[in-house]
């Protein structure tokens, strides 16, 4: 498991890979400003897929990446 600090690391580094510099500060910034409910917000991004498609494809994804 990693501390705190290592996955802020990495969930910047990820953020920024996916995203760049300028958008990855952007989200950060609508993240911290805006009430924000972590789950009904998961909840809602794919409304139409299944829990176990999700799991499939997140534990393929981390077969392939070596983070796991």
């Amino acid at each position: 498991m990693m501390t705190d600090e290592e996955l802020k690391v990495r969930g910047v580094r990820a953020l920024i890979a996916a995203l760049g510099d300028v958008e990855a500060e952007r989200f950060v910034s609508l993240l911290t400003r805006a009430t924000f409910d972590y789950t009904k917000w998961q909840a809602s991004l794919w409304p139409d897929v299944e829990v176990e498609e999700l799991s499939r494809a997140a534990m393929k994804l981390r077969s392939t990446s070596g983070l796991g």
